[in-house]
């Protein structure tokens, strides 16, 4: 029997704003290795449940005056992996927690926006990691 329970399974991304996001890239993928593409690095790892499944996580440099944070005045933001989008989503404003928007879908699987205790967005993520293979590419392992 599969695990449903709707929480978070693990980090889905690391996005900061950058006042050069393309020199950031550039500087990551010559001194410390990072496969970079327009959008930054895709990190590939196994599944630790399903270890033939290959997951992904996101590392981005944005720029500095992106909107994308909003309402958030920090500089970053942390994307999450999560299980049962619909049942967390559900949980949390039971809880009290602020949904900033609705549960978005794309082929790549479903993201919502959420505020923690300090005024941080937090992305969460339900991914179809299998989209991300399909599409090939360098990846960072």
């Amino acid at each position: 029997m599969s695990d449903n329970t709707p929480k978070v399974t693990g980090i889905g991304g690391i996005f900061f704003k950058s006042k050069d996001p393309k020199a950031a890239r550039a500087w990551y993928q010559k001194h410390l290795g990072l496969a970079t593409n327009d959008y930054g690095s895709s990190f590939e790892f196994r599944n630790a449940h399903r270890p033939d499944e290959i997951n992904y996580l996101q590392w981005s440099p944005f720029e500095q005056n992106t909107e994308y944070f909003n309402p958030s005045q920090a500089n970053f933001m942390i994307n999450y992996r999560v299980q049962n989008m619909e049942g967390l989503v559900e949980k949390l404003k039971a809880d009290g927690v602020e949904v900033v928007d609705e549960i978005t879908e794309y082929d790549y699987g479903k993201f919502v926006h959420i505020l923690d205790e300090e005024g941080n967005k937090i992305e969460l993520w339900e991914p179809k990691d299998h989209v991300f293979t399909e599409m090939g590419g360098e990846t960072t392992k």
